[in-house]
């Protein structure tokens, strides 16, 4: 099934909602289960990752290429809207990694979980096989890993055979890698996940529906982790704020942008 295209800021981004991206990952899955094994992509680009798209090509190319790209970001729904190129929801990982959760056991769902630190890992573990004791865990490996032990992750990951990898390491690394194996990978679904084992395994705190709702909840992650985010999101932030100011010039002008 294919979803409208929409053009945000310069970046690509496929149109539809949360129920729409879960269901195409288990088309997906039921493909590669029928004989037809061929690994997609899914990447949740959030103004950070924007951002990063536009000093980095590497990322760019692995967003370019990804078969799904969702907008995680409620800044980004308005400026879909502002331009005329409307997404109908914010579709983030943290509820795509929930929702594969609360849907997957009856479908005996196999996940192969990448990322945090192996306590972290561990605990996700726990509450996974405590609330969720029909999706199968078919593989983990925390995200403290150098480029030397690459071919052991991929070939751990790949034997595994899982429907899903699902991977929570910091942008641009988790794009560029995930895309760089994705054949070696052999996964049907692959999909960064940002923050989401921490938040749940129950060791960060989701910001509140209110605030998701009126864009703030890069706010309340700052808020939890100030040494970590605070430079990101000031650095990010303004940029994107200058890219709409930008983009509106250009639209009451009647003057087509340049692709950056």
């Amino acid at each position: 099934m294919s979803f409208p295209i929409v053009d945000i800021l310069g970046a690509r981004f496929h149109s539809l909602t949360e129920e729409d991206a879960l269901a195409q990952f288990y088309r997906w899955v039921d493909e590669a289960k029928a004989g037809q094994r061929k690994t997609h992509i899914c990447i949740t680009v959030n103004v950070a990752i924007l951002i990063m798209m536009r000093d980095d090509p590497k990322l760019r190319a692995a967003v370019e290429n990804a078969d799904l790209v969702v907008v995680d970001g409620q800044p980004l729904v308005w400026t879909s809207r502002a331009f005329k190129t409307p997404v109908p929801e914010r579709v983030s990982g943290v509820d795509l990694m929930q929702g594969l959760l609360e849907s997957g056991g009856e479908r005996g769902l196999r996940l192969y979980l990448l990322g945090t630190t192996q306590e972290r890992l561990d605990k996700l573990a726990a509450v996974i096989r405590e609330k969720y004791p029909k999706v199968v865990i078919a593989g983990m490996r925390n995200g403290y890993f150098k480029e030397p032990d690459w071919p052991d992750v991929v070939k751990g990951i790949r034997e595994a055979e899982a429907d899903v990898l699902l991977v929570g390491m910091p942008a641009p690394f988790k794009e560029i890698w995930c895309e760089r194996f994705r054949d070696e990978l052999a996964t049907p679904v692959i999909m960064g996940v940002g923050g989401a084992f921490d938040v749940l395994a129950g060791y960060v705190q989701r910001a509140p529906k209110p605030l998701q709702k009126v864009g703030l909840e890069w706010a309340w992650r700052m808020a939890m982790e100030p040494r970590k985010l605070f430079m990101r999101y000031l650095t990010t932030n303004s940029r994107f704020i200058g890219l709409v100011a930008k983009e509106a010039t250009f639209e009451a002008l009647g003057v087509r942008r340049p692709r950056d």
